[in-house]
């Protein structure tokens, strides 16, 4: 593999890891979502509700699949 190819892989794993983190953590569900909308939004991201919704969809399906 290429050096790129095993960055990027540690760069994507350290992304997934941390937004897992923040899915499970023992805050309210909505509270976690409106700091990650928040935090995006510092970064110049913007992101709608219904959007972030759609992507925490995909990230409990993607856990489910491989628990």
């Amino acid at each position: 593999m290429k050096a790129l190819h095993v960055i990027c892989a540690v760069i994507g794993g350290a992304v997934a890891g941390a937004a897992v983190g923040l899915l499970v953590a023992p805050e309210k569900g909505d509270d976690t979502r409106k700091r990650i909308i928040k935090a995006l939004k510092e970064k110049g991201i913007v992101l709608k509700k219904d959007k972030m919704e759609e992507l925490v969809d995909e990230i409990e399906d993607q856990i489910e699949n491989v628990l």
